[in-house]
């Protein structure tokens, strides 16, 4: 089951759909940067080239890689 949350990313509002794992795994990646979520998924969304909630999924799967 999805979640929808709202964030407000380079001045405007927005909502994202993720699963709950990828919730707690984008909160985890924001507090391991010691950075607000809203921060984050500004840094994702300017470097997306498909839409937020999949861009944020496979940011964290990248990462998930790395580490």
């Amino acid at each position: 089951m999805t979640q929808k949350h709202s964030l407000t990313i380079a001045g405007h509002a927005t909502s994202l759909t993720l699963e709950p794992i990828f919730w707690e795994a984008l909160k985890a990646a924001a507090e391991a940067e010691n950075k607000p979520l809203a921060a984050l998924v500004a840094e994702i969304d300017e470097a997306r080239t498909t839409n937020l909630s999949s861009a944020i999924r496979v940011w964290l799967f990248e990462r998930a890689l790395e580490s």
